[in-house]
């Protein structure tokens, strides 16, 4: 099969990222033809002339519609586009030139109808972005989810660098329209379809992550507040994993507490597993402030993360409300 990719890319009030993004096609290099769709999602700075400074360059079209999330703008960038294998990006990425071939490559030896490819830290990343990337990505918070070759096969892709086929996204109808959760959800119901999911190591971005602690914490907490909602949809799904940043949170505060009656067992073991953090980070990184940042963003994301997970399980799972009503800040409507 000739495949011809379309990257689909939402955007909503970031005109400097898809300026960052759009000069990374440029030098990209791939076999086959692509085109850029850019959805404009209700924004209220537009990045038309952004766009429209790259039309002699890339085969690019820009759309402007209402506000109704990311999920819905990657399905209505899907329907406008021309390819047969859509790629979707998110607009705080930046592409190495080698990445579609990695693609190509990937899929005409093992073709699957959707892929994913972690994210890292490129060298002009501030402390802080690499500080985050590094706790988001590692093995030693995450377990490497976002990007562990041992999970190829049941790599739940995420939407800042994934692809689907038009087939797999006529047959599942896309992206729903909780956020964040879209993503996950769209692969489970997948693989329930019959299709099948993989990583592509090679396949990675630089997610460069415009945030700071504050957007880092809210992020995390609505990770937590989906998984027991995503659960709860599909719960063949669910892994006692799930908890560990919950466990982990409600665990340093006992540890603490029984600081108070002189018994330090419980506390050592965080200091043994942060120092691990560190060394793991400076080795990973080899920036020691970049590594005393992670440690912080290990902290804010299990904090963050599991205080969210805690809150909706208690809600969904324990008081059964419907997550659409008790958390309507998770979803987007339709147009």
């Amino acid at each position: 099969m000739q495949l011809q990719f379309s990257f689909i890319i939402p955007v909503y009030n970031r005109p400097d990222e898809t300026q960052e993004l759009l000069q990374s096609f440029v030098g990209l290099k791939a076999d086959d033809k692509f085109e850029i769709i850019i959805v404009e999602d209700g924004s209220t700075i537009s990045s038309k002339e952004v766009v429209d400074a790259f039309a002699s360059t890339l085969d690019i079209s820009y759309y402007l519609k209402e506000n109704t999330g990311p999920g819905d703008s990657r399905n209505f960038g899907m329907q406008k586009a021309k390819g047969n294998y859509f790629i979707i990006l998110d607009s705080d990425c930046i592409l190495p030139e080698n990445y579609l071939l990695e693609v190509e490559k990937s899929l005409k030896q093992n073709y699957v109808d959707c892929f994913g490819g972690p994210d890292a830290a490129h060298k002009s990343f501030s402390d802080l972005q690499k500080a985050i990337n590094f706790s988001m990505t590692s093995f030693i918070t995450t377990g490497g989810i976002r990007g562990n070759k041992k999970s190829v096969d049941t790599f739940q892709p995420r939407s800042f660098n994934m692809g689907i086929s038009k087939e797999a996204f006529l047959a599942s109808k896309g992206f729903g329209f909780i956020h964040p959760g879209e993503d996950p959800d769209l692969s489970i119901r997948l693989w329930d379809l019959g299709y099948k999911t993989t990583l592509i190591p090679e396949a990675f971005v630089y997610h460069k992550r415009r945030i700071s602690w504050n957007k880092f914490y809210k992020q995390v907490y609505k990770f937590g507040l989906v998984r027991p909602i995503l659960n709860s949809w599909h719960p063949s799904t669910k892994k006692i994993t799930y908890w560990f940043p919950t466990v982990f949170s409600l665990g340093f505060f006992m540890a603490v507490l029984f600081l108070a009656f002189q018994i330090k067992l419980f506390i050592m073991l965080y200091v043994i597993y942060f120092i691990l953090a560190l060394l793991t980070a400076l080795f990973t990184t080899k920036n020691i402030v970049v590594s005393v940042l992670a440690l912080v963003a290990i902290c804010v994301q299990f904090f963050g993360y599991g205080y969210g997970f805690l809150k909706s399980t208690l809600a969904v799972d324990v008081f059964k409300k419907n997550p659409e009503i008790h958390f309507p800040n998770l979803f987007f409507k339709s147009l």
